[in-house]
């Protein structure tokens, strides 16, 4: 399989935190994309169009797809005809995963198990980045980090990462890791986009302090700050779709209206609404990669064109603050 052969010069990498590794600024996430949603042929085209400009992170959960694993087991159908050593792939675990008491949180038991599954259906002996998913307020936080140790240690992950933990969690995961000598926390992977800023609060600051990349997931916040539902709800979006109704829940008239707000200021840039959110996010420099969902490769090009975004202005930053207030 030939890839194109300028794919590493139309993509802009960033460093994650103080470590040594390197994301691009933009990332493809397989969680409402792939596997069981898109069948292979397609999610190929998705996954090929995404390496081809560049995109080398690819970010997984044990639970992605439909049924729960579908996405992991696409994507090991592909590896075999990708450059495994030039791709940074991704897995957590932490939500419900298989029936009974250690199917899902922050266990040791719950975290190896479901990182050995994961492996078994990525086809990969290692994963570049195998993150907590979620914090586990049951769990001994020691337990939960210890297991992201182990799994470094014993060469099936190669960085550790935690996602959706505020502060004080994540402050707390940090001094851990590091008063045991433990594998440190290497990315952390928040909700955070226009309309949803927690993260400014909770994570950014210590992600700072600490030397530790930040990843946005939902970066559009499910397709709400995109042009798809800024006239309705589309019959052939997902939102539409049976299995939708939490989407639809989401796109409420005060956050549709904002949207629309925001829309008009993108196009006053020269740009989409996704373009002009996916850049917002990536101009500070504490956030190191943005990672999008796509259900057609037209989708990854769009939204890697937020990296030719022009600067935002003062009035600019005023104006979609004032947008999203």
């Amino acid at each position: 399989m030939a890839f194109a052969a300028d794919r590493y010069e139309r993509m802009r990498y960033r460093r994650c935190g103080r470590s040594g590794l390197m994301l691009p600024a933009v990332s493809l996430g397989g969680w409402q994309a792939i596997g069981g949603y898109r069948d292979d042929e397609h999610s190929k085209r998705i996954v090929y169009t995404a390496f081809d400009l560049g995109i080398t992170h690819f970010d997984f959960a044990n639970n992605y797809g439909t049924p729960a694993g579908a996405s992991e087991a696409l994507f090991g159908r592909l590896i075999p005809e990708l450059p495994r050593e030039e791709l940074v792939i991704s897995s957590k675990a932490g939500y419900r995963m298989w029936p009974g008491p250690y199917g899902e949180w922050g266990s040791r038991k719950y975290l190896i198990e479901s990182c050995e599954a994961s492996l078994k259906r990525l086809r990969v002996d290692h994963v570049d980045i195998f993150y907590s998913h979620r914090f586990d307020p049951d769990t001994p936080l020691e337990e939960t980090l210890g297991a992201l140790e182990t799994l470094v240690r014993q060469g099936k992950a190669l960085y550790a990462g935690i996602s959706s933990y505020p502060d004080p969690h994540f402050s707390n995961a940090v001094d851990i890791v590091r008063a045991r000598s433990w594998a440190p926390i290497t990315i952390h992977q928040p909700y955070y986009h226009l309309l949803a800023r927690e993260a400014e609060r909770e994570v950014l600051p210590t992600a700072e302090r600490a030397g530790v990349g930040v990843i946005a997931f939902c970066p559009l916040a499910q397709g709400l700050l995109t042009d798809r539902y800024l006239a309705g709800i589309p019959t052939d979006s997902r939102a539409a779709q049976e299995g939708g109704s939490w989407l639809r829940s989401t796109l409420t008239p005060d956050r549709l209206d904002k949207a629309r707000r925001l829309d008009v200021i993108a196009k006053r840039r020269g740009q989409s609404l996704a373009e002009m959110s996916l850049a917002w996010l990536l101009k500070d420099p504490r956030v190191t990669s943005v990672l999008i969902g796509a259900s057609s490769p037209e989708q990854v090009r769009t939204n890697v064109r937020c990296l030719d975004s022009p600067p935002f202005s003062p009035a600019d930053l005023t104006d979609i603050d004032a947008a999203c207030a």
